[in-house]
């Protein structure tokens, strides 16, 4: 899947990302599906024009050789296992999290939860309206509230499928969140800003900090 394919959901009338967050790439040392997605990564960063420096990534099965490569391409590294909580801090920001658990992706709205910072939010990863296919609605509302409050809010786009890389970019969207759309929401959808526990979800597919 070409990068140029990005380009229109990328540039369209939200602002263009100025910077990128990373989540969950995986051991590229090993998989060639994370070798894949991190050249993608490198692809995408080009298309944007969005320097390697100003690309953090974070997983917590990085290797020390990994981490090393990473920085040698002129990446940054987190220092810390966010759980997904980062906010875009007024500035126009990519998420590449391919792959990535549900609750990594509502953990980031959680820490946007305002039209103002959700509209400055692009998130590459697993396609929201196929969460919403697979899971009961008493599951996503109870489990990945944020996921299932924004539904209405967001623009999503399937990442064009190649045969030779099906396992590797299978169920990848590219999600944005137009300012109007989220105005058009319910008041009470932006009152509730509880942070998400998990406390019973039974496939929590997340590593919880301090526990890598």
């Amino acid at each position: 899947a070409p990068a140029g394919a990005l380009r229109t959901p990328l540039s369209g009338p939200a602002e263009p990302p100025a910077r990128c967050v990373c989540y969950g790439l995986g051991r590229f040392g090993r998989c060639p599906a994370a070798r894949y997605q991190l050249a993608f990564l490198l692809l995408l960063l080009d298309e944007l024009r969005v320097p390697p420096a100003r690309c953090a990534l974070f997983d917590p099965a990085f290797s020390a050789r990994e981490a090393a490569a990473l920085r040698a391409l002129g990446l940054c590294l987190l220092p810390e296992n966010e759980e997904g909580k980062h906010g875009v801090q007024g500035a126009a920001t990519l998420f590449y999290m391919v792959h990535c658990g549900k609750a990594l992706y509502n953990n980031l709205l959680w820490s946007n939860w305002s039209p103002a910072a959700l509209s400055k939010l692009v998130i590459i990863g697993n396609s929201f309206r196929g969460i919403e296919e697979r899971l009961l609605s008493r599951i996503l509302e109870r489990d990945y509230s944020y996921i299932a409050k924004v539904l209405k809010g967001v623009e999503e786009v399937a990442l064009p499928s190649h045969p030779r890389y099906l396992d590797t970019f299978n169920d990848t969207s590219v999600h944005w969140f137009p300012l109007d759309k989220l105005q058009e929401l319910s008041p009470e959808v932006w009152d509730f800003v509880e942070e998400p526990m998990y406390q019973d979800c039974e496939d929590l597919e997340i590593i919880r900090k301090g526990e890598e």
